[in-house]
């Protein structure tokens, strides 16, 4: 399989929901902001994006302002982002919050809300077209 994104497709009573696996390398090899336009282009799409590696702190702070200045309240009302610390590392790294997550899961907040987390599960909610599709 060519290195970068999967993309996977569900159909649930007639609506697609977009989800794309997005690879470490594919990320690593884009600068920060670069990324972020990445991401929050995908995500006002109405895809779903599963991030192998996730933003670090600059870059999820980075994404947020830009979300926030590009909120149209008619067709892109904002993003809903969840994702694993990494836990390795030294305490002065984790306190100034230099560790890159591990796996976010990033979407519309209209489509996508987070049900539950702990550090081994997300558990999502997927909305579509006023249905709502549940993780089995």
């Amino acid at each position: 399989m060519k290195k970068g994104k999967a993309k996977v497709k569900a159909k649930e009573n007639g609506s697609d929901v977009n989800i794309d696996l997005i690879s470490r390398e594919m990320l690593s090899s884009m600068g920060g902001y670069e990324k972020v336009r990445f991401v929050l282009d995908r995500v006002k799409n109405g895809k779903i994006l599963v991030l192998e590696n996730g933003l670090n702190s600059l870059e999820e702070t980075q994404l947020i302002e830009t979300t926030m200045s590009e909120i149209d309240h008619d067709k892109f009302i904002g993003i809903e982002m969840q994702g694993y610390e990494n836990k390795d590392g030294s305490i002065f790294a984790r306190l100034l919050r230099k560790n890159r997550t591990r796996m976010e899961v990033i979407g519309p907040a209209n489509l996508l809300k987070t049900v539950y987390k702990d550090g081994n599960i997300i558990q999502t909610i997927l909305l579509t077209k006023g249905k709502i599709v549940e993780p089995k």
